[in-house]
């Protein structure tokens, strides 16, 4: 397997449906054993959930609520079954959200992510992310050590010291965030320190612009992107085919329409919901808030699973009109009464010093009646009053926007 970390990753996609979805009952069981989970999903029998119909079927855990639900029952809001002394480390991120790192080998799911981006065992790498409280250098730094490879634990900032590590140990991969990878290089170059033993990188955190992109390549470092989260780990790694990112492996990933559970049409963009097996402490739906889209067909890297887009924009487009906050949940619960609709998406504006919101509908067949019907729905949902706009199918974008803000 000198192209792929192992076999899994080249496997019949029915297969690892078939596996993923065998092994999902007993998830759901140890994750029930959680008090939170318990109560969420009273009365579901775990071995009917075999199937993604059967999934689409349970609550979504949404990330944004996790806040309030860890403050309400520290440290893991009643749904994590362990104790926290069973655990590997316990970090913390912005909300604040509570994360424990399971005591198994290679936690965040990151080593074949590495090896997609040319990391190989032997390697040293230099890892810049933070290891001060939150995961991020956690769980780049036990990926790498996970395919084999020495570590140089740099965190950011204080580059002359790195330039030193770099020039002593000759590290060949870099792992962080893009922005500070140029001011390494930048740096580098002004200092006159020889930091060209770094070849390959794995980026995240960031956006990576194309721009970016090939100013970093000409520079002779070949770099690849990973997205993920500091609940989940890495959920999906750019390969040497740079069509999209392939979903990791062990996890089951839908996309939904925002505000919903409800998966989208193929090829539409919504928001990511990601089921976990990890036996210690699996996640069961949890909407992250990010938006992608799949892409069809399977990877020319030989790679079988399911492709995204990568990271698109977020999900949560709550706004206030008038002094009313408005959520895509209730966009969802309009195109929930008017099942002839199509995308909808509520444009908010100004006019004079007064708020404006118009629900624009895609919709095959328009007429009057049906537009007054859909402008009581909005007022009935929302408490607000609004215009309606109705259009031919497929004339608003497949961005996952259901609220637009253009003041």
């Amino acid at each position: 397997m000198t192209d792929h970390y192992d076999a899994r990753e080249i496997r019949d996609p029915a297969q690892r449906e078939a596996e993923l979805f065998s092994r999902l009952p007993d998830v759901l069981r140890k994750a029930m054993a959680a008090p939170a989970y318990a109560e969420r999903l009273r009365g579901v029998d775990p071995t009917g959930v075999a199937s993604r119909a059967a999934l689409a079927g349970l609550p979504v855990l949404r990330k944004a609520d996790l806040p309030a639900l860890h403050k309400a029952a520290a440290p893991f809001g009643g749904f994590v079954a362990g104790v926290p002394g069973l655990f590997g480390r316990l970090f913390t991120s912005p909300g604040p959200i509570f994360e424990p790192e399971p005591a198994h080998a290679d936690p965040w799911r990151g080593a074949r992510a590495m090896f997609a981006a040319g990391f190989r065992p032997g390697d040293v790498v230099l890892n810049t992310f933070s290891y001060h409280l939150t995961p991020g250098g956690f769980i780049f730094d036990t990926s790498a050590r996970a395919l084999g490879c020495a570590v140089i634990p740099a965190g950011p900032g204080n580059t002359e010291a790195q330039f030193e590590l770099i020039e002593a140990y000759r590290p060949a991969g870099y792992c962080g965030t893009p922005d500070f990878l140029k001011i390494l290089l930048d740096a580098a170059a002004s200092a006159g320190r020889d930091v060209s033993s770094i070849k390959r990188a794995l980026l995240s955190g960031a956006a990576f612009p194309k721009s970016l992109q090939d100013e970093i390549k000409s520079r002779g470092v070949d770099a690849y992107q990973a997205f993920g989260t500091a609940d989940l780990g890495l959920i999906a790694f750019e390969t040497p085919a740079r069509e999209g990112m392939v979903v990791n492996e062990d996890l089951i990933m839908e996309i939904v329409r925002p505000g919903t559970g409800d998966p989208v049409a193929a090829g539409d963009v919504g928001e990511i919901v990601v089921t976990s097996l990890d036996p210690d402490h699996p996640w069961i739906r949890l909407a992250i808030g990010d938006l992608t889209a799949a892409l069809p067909g399977r990877s020319p890297c030989g790679r079988t699973n399911m492709r995204i887009k990568g990271w698109m924009g977020r999900a949560d487009q709550t706004t206030k009109v008038k002094g009313m906050f408005v959520r895509p949940e209730q966009i969802a619960e309009i195109a929930k009464r008017h099942p002839e609709l199509g995308r909808l998406r509520l444009v908010v504006t100004r006019e004079g010093e007064t708020d404006v919101m118009t629900l624009k509908c895609e919709c095959g067949s328009p007429g009057e009646t049906l537009r007054n019907e859909i402008a009581s729905t909005l007022r009935t949902v929302t408490k607000l009053g609004g215009g309606v706009e109705l259009m031919a199918p497929g004339q608003l974008p497949n961005d996952g926007k259901m609220i637009a803000d253009e003041r």
